[in-house]
């Protein structure tokens, strides 16, 4: 048995851990925010989340178990391949989009009836292009014109496709591109340089989309920044953030206990953008909201060691970036809930109800175990080479002092 669960799951075991706490959190935090949501909407059926959640859980395990038998190396082959593909489908979300909760964010599947968020697919592909941009040009990192032209204008197009409909997330990426960027030794004045250039875009693109269109999100961006710094209390956005801080603050140290949340009645998005604050409410700050952040700040501190034991750059790069993106979005997502930040409708990664963001997860913790399976590998067969240089020598000594 095993055997058969080593060679089935391989690579870092802190990793595949880190998975297991956080389906379970799944389950339960799910299970547990949406019955009101289900009973109402799905015939009684209080169980229909737990049910849908558990399917994509197994799913989601499948993904990552695939995936992280993959040679890494397919990823660099296929990132410019990957990138343009992302980019033609966030093109296609803008011509043809799916309209939900006021958002258009998202395609259909012909014939499926499955919608997928293209721009959770246009993270993971950017990641792996910069990976492998930043690992075959290290030699060229001060040149400012190449970097523009093979760096940031793909990261541009990407953001700009989001933008419209989506400006955390978009601005998200662009943040987490930029610290990919640090991370490969990118020149410090390039990424302000970069920056300033962002800020100055995104003004000047609001005012243009404000003058030219009167159903666009420019509203919602500029009243959700305004009430947040505000403190003001008059948006649907606003709602949940109140609601969200209530089910915090009554859940205290040790919460309501499984299954006694008040809050996910109020809340609309109880079981994706704001189950930590449901979470937080039955579980407390110690069994809930603390053990969660630990998670994945573990799974940081592992990503680093995975990505310090690569011999070459871009796997190194390619685990960074997917653990950055993936701590990143979690960090987000739980300061949105404790009121540190406006709302802006990032998912909590393999925690929260979802498709395409568990999707994108799994397959990112998979590129990650994959990386580390070979890693690993490596540093078992080293050892495996070095106790055989030793035997011999302990076996003749052992011979000449019986000889």
């Amino acid at each position: 048995m095993k055997t058969v669960f080593g060679g089935l799951f391989k690579g870092d075991r802190v990793v595949w851990g880190l998975i297991v706490v956080f389906m379970i959190y799944s389950l339960l935090a799910v299970y547990s925010s949406s019955v009101s949501v289900a009973f109402s909407r799905h015939g009684g059926d209080t169980t229909f989340f737990l049910k849908s959640q558990a399917m994509m859980l197994i799913f989601c395990l499948f993904i990552i178990t695939v995936t992280h038998h993959l040679p890494y190396r397919i990823y660099s082959s296929l990132a410019g391949f990957i990138l343009f593909v992302a980019i033609i489908l966030l093109i296609i979300t803008l011509i043809f989009p799916v309209r939900i909760n006021e958002a258009s964010r998202w395609i259909m599947i012909p014939g499926t009836g499955f919608m997928i968020q293209t721009s959770d697919l246009a993270k993971v592909a950017l990641i792996i292009y910069l990976a492998r941009m930043l690992s075959q040009n290290q030699h060229n990192l001060k040149d400012f014109k190449l970097m523009t032209r093979i760096m940031i204008v793909p990261v541009a197009i990407v953001c700009a496709l989001i933008m419209p409909e989506n400006l955390s997330t978009a601005v998200m990426i662009f943040c987490m591109s930029l610290l990919i960027m640090f991370i490969g030794r990118m020149p410090v004045k390039y990424l302000f340089a970069w920056m300033g250039l962002a800020i100055a875009a995104i003004v000047v693109f609001a005012l243009l989309l404000d003058a030219v269109s009167e159903n666009n999100r420019v509203s919602v961006w500029k009243g959700r920044l305004e009430n947040y710094v505000k403190g003001e209390n008059d948006s649907d956005a606003d709602y949940q953030a109140n609601q969200a801080k209530i089910a915090i603050a009554t859940g205290g140290l040790i919460g309501k206990a499984p299954g006694n949340s008040v809050q996910r009645n109020m809340l609309p998005q109880s079981n994706s953008d704001f189950i930590f604050a449901i979470i937080i409410e039955e579980y407390g700050l110690i069994f809930g909201a603390l053990p969660v952040l630990f998670v994945y700040l573990i799974l940081l501190f592992r990503g680093i060691a995975i990505a310090r034991k690569c011999e070459t750059a871009f796997p190194a790069f390619l685990v960074l970036g997917l653990t950055v993106m993936l701590v990143t979005q979690a960090m987000i997502n739980m300061a949105v809930a404790v009121g540190l930040l406006p709302v802006t409708g990032q998912t909590l990664p393999m925690i929260s109800w979802g498709r395409t963001s568990m999707v994108v997860s799994s397959f990112s913790l998979g590129a990650i175990l994959g990386v580390s399976r070979v890693v690993r590998a490596k540093a078992q067969s080293e050892e495996v080479i070095d106790s055989e240089q030793e035997d011999p020598g302990d076996g003749l000594i052992y011979e000449t002092a019986n000889g």
